[in-house]
């Protein structure tokens, strides 16, 4: 099974607040079986200690080390939120992207992140696009 499918990517979402759009993120995880649903709870955690926003509009949400049992298999999600919603300090998420890894297989996939972060029109695209093959496609070519 592939990191990112389709059945984990949702396009023009909303979100009122932050711990929502988190939640979401994880649901499409929990939803896909790869992890438990104690992991969103993790993931919540994680961000109480430590913000989760990369810039550009992204933040990748994730759980903690205590939560590494319940990852079923290494995967992310990605929910699209055209409208936003305020991530820390008036910064605006449009792109929420779940991890959730038993190892590093991530790793390739947070390079491939970094990559799509740098680009303002790819980001611009990804974040109004209604094609979820889109940021498939997009995100899917981590293993270079």
């Amino acid at each position: 099974m592939a990191i990112l499918e389709l059945n984990r990517i949702q396009v023009q979402a909303t979100a009122a607040e932050k711990k929502e759009a988190i939640q979401k993120a994880g649901e499409l995880l929990v939803k896909s079986d790869c992890v438990a649903a104690a992991y969103v709870d993790g993931m919540l955690a994680r961000e109480e200690t430590m913000s989760t926003y990369l810039g550009n509009g992204v933040a990748i949400p994730h759980g903690q080390y205590e939560n590494r049992d319940d990852v079923f298999q290494t995967a992310i999600s990605v929910l699209q939120l055209p409208e936003g919603v305020e991530w820390e300090d008036g910064e605006m998420a449009h792109l929420i992207i779940g991890i959730a890894a038993t190892s590093d297989e991530h790793v390739g996939v947070l390079a491939k992140l970094a990559e799509v972060v740098e680009d303002e029109d790819l980001v611009q695209k990804l974040i109004n696009t209604t094609d979820p093959e889109l940021i498939l496609s997009a995100l899917s070519e981590e293993e270079a």
